[in-house]
This record gives structure tokens, C-alpha cells and sequence, in this order.
């Protein structure tokens, strides 16, 4: 395990210490009333930015507001944000008003946060599952981000203020994600990780996009998928899998798309592109008569999935034990994947899956991580508003 640079008590209880200078942040501190993460720069005095109001629409299914940044003579020196100090279940993330908004490097935007996606590595990293590779501790979870630039960086090219983004915030998920993450009102993120969000989506459709997408882009690219192939999804109505069967059928140009999913949610993976639904609580896919190309494994399930490749098929497993030849691999996040994707989700060949049990509310992450928890959450779940 890295050596955590916060100061600990044996419980890993991160300790509160005055601060004496805002550049000496080697241990969590409380400058009163200002909380510092290691291992990220903060400060005050950010620069004035504009001296208007950006007005943002949002809405998703059940919500539909409009947001007012203010982006006026000052961003603010404190924010709400969510952050544990310990490794454990959902009861360990705490909701903290006093968080100091994080400064940004020369190649990095600051984003005021509209909506965040959660994802199930989220959950993972938070229950310690890959502590020797993680950012020290104390953590601001989230990797998905969907928000307006209130702030960009000397060497920032392609990005201004108020342009409206989207993001995975940590290019590898397991090996030192941001120690900063989306769940908080304001994020730092580099431009190299930046897309503009598509213009026919909100936020909220936004922000459950670029972790799944990006892994289900890279995915296929890893098995060398083309067009005239066949691939059969594992768990197509979840968040990675929804995407799995969009951009096989309507971007890499698959001659046959079969997707698992629950008696409840068939059509919804027929809606996406799936050639064939098959409900995994009545049919068991060893016995399928088709051999694929490529299985997409998002389920857990691989020792099945090799039995029902072709030969020289390949299988991806994104969880569970890996059963030769397949393979797993760790999302590194890339803005210019969502840059080639943009033209097929503003097109509606490719379409964002919100869970209908959301967005849940910024005071509600907790509920929303033990929901995503269950595996039975429908595409994405999604955080909305931040506030």
C-alpha cells in the first residue's frame, strides 16, 4: 500500500490539524473553517472569471430546473463536498460544507459541477478494493462530471469559460484516481480529458456517459471489433453494456448484436440496437446456438462467456475472475473518445440510459451509492443537482 501522507490514528481516523501556512498541506487540515486534502493545491484569491450569470439548463426525466452559476467578481473559497477519510461501506462518506475549492494547473479547467455519474468502481475504490494504487487519503469520490468551465489554465487551448463539458476526471481509474473527485461542487480537470458535452443532451444524460462509454469504446478497440462482426453483451441494460450494444451496432457496424438482461428490461436492449434479447432468469447462454466474435462480459461471468466465442473469438471481463482467453483491461480516460463520439450521440444513434430511479439529489449520495450497490440499477445512476 502507498504510504498515505495524512496524518492517521490507528482506525485510519484521518487527524484535524490547525493549519500554519495554506502551502504546507501534508496531512488533512482545518484552517478554520477551511478543510485541506493532501495531495491536492488549494487556496483562496482564484481570479475573476466573468461578471455574468451563466444560465444552464438541466432536466432528465423527472426533473427538469435551470441552474444559475455565478461566475461573477470571485468563485467561492468553500464548498459542499463529499469526502471520506477511511476506507468502508457508504456510512464512512461524510457531506462537508467547508471543503476550499481546489486551484487548477496550467493544463487544467475548474468546473462548476451541474450533475456526477456514479460507477461501480467508485464503490470499489471507496471499500478499499485497490488501496496499494489509490491516491492517499482522505478522498473526494466521483470520477463522471458534467458542468460548466468557470475557469481555465494558462495552457488550456480548446476550452473557454462557460463552455459546457463533460469528463471522466481520473485518466486511470485504478492507478492514482484523482484524489479530487466529481462529487463536490467544483472539480479541477486536465484539458486532455475535456469533450464538450453534446448539445442534444443535459446534464444529467451527460454525466452518466464518459467511464462507460470510454470502457466500452476501449473495450472494443482492445478485441478489434469491425464492422461484419458478432458480439453477444453480458448485462446490456447496465451502465457499461447499454453502451457495449450502441456503439457495436451503430458505430463499429456489427452484423449481429445479442445482449442479456432480466425478463423486465428485453426491450429496453432491443430499443438500444440488440438483435437478440435473451433473459438470462430462463435461458443459460452455454446453451445458445450461436458462437460470437466477441463476448462482452459486464456481469461477472466469464468462465461461461469463453464457451460461446468462435474460434480466435475474444472475451472481455470487466469483473469477476478472468477465464483464458479472456482478458480484462483498467478505462484510461481520453477526451478525444468522447470527441469522436459526440457526432453519434448529437445524431441519436447513441443514447445516454439514466436510471429512472434518479437523478438523486447532491444530499442523497449515500442512498445513491447503495442503490448502485444492489447491480440492478438500469444504465447509469446519476447525481443532480450539486448544490
Amino acid at each position: 500500500m502507498n504510504t498515505a501522507l495524512a496524518t492517521t490514528t490507528a482506525t485510519t481516523t484521518p487527524v484535524l490539524r490547525r493549519a500554519t501556512s495554506l502551502h504546507q498541506h501534508s496531512s488533512l487540515t482545518l484552517k478554520s473553517p477551511v478543510i485541506r486534502l493532501n495531495g491536492v493545491r488549494f487556496g483562496s484569491g482564484l481570479q475573476t472569471v466573468s461578471k455574468k450569470f451563466l444560465k444552464i439548463s438541466a432536466s432528465s426525466q423527472s426533473t427538469s430546473a435551470a441552474v444559475n452559476v455565478a461566475a461573477d467578481a470571485s468563485i467561492p473559497k468553500e464548498m459542499k463536498a463529499w469526502v471520506y477519510g477511511e476506507y468502508g461501506g457508504v456510512e464512512v462518506m461524510k457531506l462537508e460544507s467547508n471543503i476550499t475549492v481546489p486551484e487548477i494547473n496550467e493544463d487544467q479547467v475548474l468546473i462548476k459541477v451541474v450533475a456526477a455519474g456514479l460507477n461501480p468502481v467508485d464503490a470499489k475504490r471507496r471499500q478499499g478494493k485497490f488501496k496499494a494504487t489509490d491516491s492517499p487519503l482522505p478522498t473526494v469520490p466521483g470520477y463522471d462530471v458534467a458542468g460548466v468551465v468557470v475557469k481555465v489554465g494558462s495552457a488550456v487551448k480548446d476550452f473557454k469559460v462557460g463552455d459546457e463539458v463533460y469528463a471522466n476526471v481520473s485518466e486511470k481509474a485504478l492507478e492514482g484516481p484523482k484524489q479530487f473527485g466529481s462529487l463536490a461542487e467544483y472539480t479541477a480537470v486536465e484539458e486532455k480529458l475535456l469533450g464538450l458535452k453534446p448539445k442534444n443532451i443535459d446534464f444529467v444524460q451527460a454525466a452518466g456517459l464518459p467511464l462507460a462509454m470510454e470502457t466500452a469504446d476501449e473495450g472494443l478497440v482492445r478485441t478489434e471489433f469491425s464492422a461484419g462482426k458478432s458480439i453477444l453483451v453480458l448485462n446490456g441494460a447496465g451502465g457499461v453494456g447499454s453502451l457495449v450494444i450502441q456503439l457495436a451496432k451503430h458505430v463499429y457496424g456489427a452484423s449481429k448484436v445479442a445482449a442479456t438482461a432480466s425478463t423486465g428490461k428485453l426491450e429496453l436492449v432491443k430499443s438500444l440496437g440488440a438483435d437478440l434479447a435473451i433473459d438470462y432468469t430462463k435461458e443459460n447462454i452455454e446453451d445458445l446456438p450461436d458462437k460470437y466474435d466477441v463476448v462482452f462480459d459486464a456481469i461477472g461471468m466469464c468462465d461461461k462467456a469463453v464457451k460461446v466465442i468462435k474460434e480466435g473469438g475474444k472475451v472481455v471481463a470487466l469483473t469477476g475472475a478472468v477465464t483464458p482467453p479472456g482478458f480484462r483491461f483498467v478505462v484510461t480516460s481520453n477526451g478525444e473518445v468522447l470527441k469522436k463520439l459526440n457526432p453519434y450521440i448529437e445524431s441519436g444513434k447513441v443514447k445516454p440510459v439514466v436510471d429512472p430511479k434518479g437523478p438523486f439529489p447532491f444530499s442523497r449520495v449515500a442512498e445513491a451509492f447503495t442503490y448502485l450497490e444492489t447491480n440492478h440499477a438500469t444504465g447509469k445512476v446519476v447525481v443532480y443537482p450539486i448544490s
